[in-house]
């Protein structure tokens, strides 16, 4: 009698054990993703299309990452470097997550940056090209699926070397982003012989451009080169073609420029050269795939923002599936990233060492309402990670 008791009891416990063990595995933890971006002000519209893209993948994979059910968190980081750590606190802190993406302003998410290193989170910056993101700040727990400043400047540079053109004024607002855009250029364009005359600039998000417009007037430069995006973006494309520059002096911008804003600028933007990463008409089975999945989803077309968001979600997914959901093994996220190629709408990138896309930058020329891709400004443009030890 005890021998068949003690095997009933025994039977019982093994067909618990199997009851609970799916159970056990269906109770991983939720994946905490805190999304601090721009939901208010001149960027708003960048925050949104990039949430948008991230979701979009998320939902692809069944509203799982690496296994674990997505959980959202949300901070308006009203593009105040100001307000950057506080805001950067109240996810890692206070709601405790376990990813972080962000964001669009360079300097707010040179703050983030510095708060994931401290605090050992994971990072994904979708947008904000801050070179010191995959420079000095480079490290396993920080990845971008956008670019850095100093890719798409660079890449301009070199198309308006090609051009003919030898004496550019810059125009850019005085930050991070504009700073380090118009430095990327330079190094191409003085590289082949050209000079820049003169550098201007205004702080951000300053939109009165009037008295730069005279300078440039009186300057008589070949070309200008700017970076400017969003809000900003539409209006300066706007006074530049109604102060009569348009006409007798050539437009050249990194693409931020143009995307996201052709809508509002009108005809004032047709003809206006940019590089990017992605462009209007790239026309291939992914991208046309993507777009259709977004526009079915939002009743929206998108844009390079989009495309960051989404793709940052592919880069998050590929890590943390590499690591099986546990994103305190950050070393081997890191090297699953970095032996990937990322299949995104854009085309196929890597990531280097320091956790920058290595990939294509687009010529695009703006015909009615499109940034239209007519070749290739710069081929697999690797940003140069100047202080980052990893790279």
């Amino acid at each position: 009698m005890t021998l068949r008791r003690t095997l009933l009891a025994t039977a019982a416990l093994a067909a618990c054990a199997l009851i609970a063990g799916p159970a056990a595995a269906q109770s991983a933890p939720k994946l905490k993703v805190g999304l601090m971006l721009p939901y208010t002000g001149t960027y708003a519209a960048l925050g949104n299309a990039i949430e948008n893209g991230f979701r979009l993948y998320v939902s692809e994979q069944g509203g799982k990452l690496g296994g674990r059910e997505v959980e959202f968190f949300k901070v308006d980081d009203e593009s105040d470097p100001a307000k950057a750590t506080d805001n950067v606190n109240k996810l890692v802190k206070r709601d405790q997550v376990d990813v972080l993406v962000g964001t669009v302003h360079s300097g707010v998410a040179m703050a983030m940056a510095k708060v994931a290193k401290e605090t050992n989170t994971l990072l994904v910056v979708p947008n904000a090209g801050a070179d010191a993101v995959t420079g000095p700040l480079c490290g396993p727990n920080i990845v971008r699926s956008s670019f850095s400043n100093w890719q798409p400047g660079y890449a301009m540079g070199e198309v308006v070397a090609k051009k003919g053109h030898k004496k550019v004024v810059t125009i850019t607002w005085k930050y991070a982003a504009g700073d380090e855009s118009v430095k990327g250029f330079k190094e191409a364009f003085e590289k082949s012989g050209g000079q820049v005359v003169k550098d201007l600039s205004l702080p951000f998000p300053n939109v009165e451009f009037q008295a730069l417009l005279t300078e440039i007037a009186a300057t008589k430069p070949d070309a200008v080169f700017t970076f400017f995006a969003g809000a900003g973006a539409v209006k300066f494309v706007k006074d530049y073609a109604a102060a009569g520059l348009k006409k007798n002096i050539p437009l050249y911008g990194s693409g931020f420029l143009t995307d996201g804003t052709l809508e509002a600028q009108g005809a004032d933007a047709d003809g206006i050269l940019t590089a990017l990463h992605y462009g209007d008409s790239l026309n291939t089975p992914r991208d046309n795939a993507f777009r259709l999945a977004y526009a079915k989803t939002y009743k929206l077309q998108p844009d390079v923002y989009a495309v960051q968001g989404y793709d940052a979600g592919q880069i998050l997914g590929t890590g943390l599936a590499a690591v099986k959901g546990d994103v305190s093994k950050k070393a081997e996220f890191a090297a699953a990233v970095q032996k990937a190629k990322i299949d995104s709408p854009r085309g196929p990138f890597t990531i280097s060492k320091a956790g920058n896309p290595v990939q294509d930058f687009y010529l695009r020329q703006v015909s009615g309402k499109e940034n239209k891709v007519i070749g290739v400004a710069s081929k697999a443009l690797a940003d140069p990670a100047r202080g980052c030890k990893a790279s």
